[in-house]
């Protein structure tokens, strides 16, 4: 059986704190992208069609890009993907309660949120 999967709108850069403001520096002064705020702390910016996240992250030695993925059902999705080989990491960042999606891994450990969207 394949899961119904299609890719969202959103992306998230983590990026370690000493390179966080630069980075946001470069998307809104120099790339000359949208800015908005809606998720504070996260800074949002708009591109094209998508939403990129710069998310600050402490812990991180080094920049991450993270994918979304949309799905009417995430249970049958995430359990299709684990099966075919992408890796649960539901650990990395907590979801909290009731969120109807979880966390897998690439074989590139590319992370991605495999979600089911507000409205499908």
């Amino acid at each position: 059986m394949t899961a119904n999967i299609k890719g969202g709108i959103n992306i998230a850069m983590k990026v370690p704190s000493h390179q966080y403001e630069a980075t946001i520096a470069f998307y809104r002064d120099v790339v000359g992208l949208e800015p908005f705020d809606e998720k504070a702390p996260a800074t949002g910016f708009h591109l094209g069609p998508n939403r990129l996240w710069i998310d600050e992250a402490p812990t991180f030695s080094q920049a991450e890009v993270w994918l979304e993925l949309f799905t009417p059902d995430h249970k049958v999705a995430l359990g299709h993907l684990e099966k075919n080989g992408a890796v649960r990491c539901d650990a990395i960042e907590n979801l909290g309660d009731g969120f109807r999606g979880g966390w897998v891994m690439n074989p590139a450990n590319v992370v991605h949120m495999v979600r089911e969207p507000d409205a499908w």
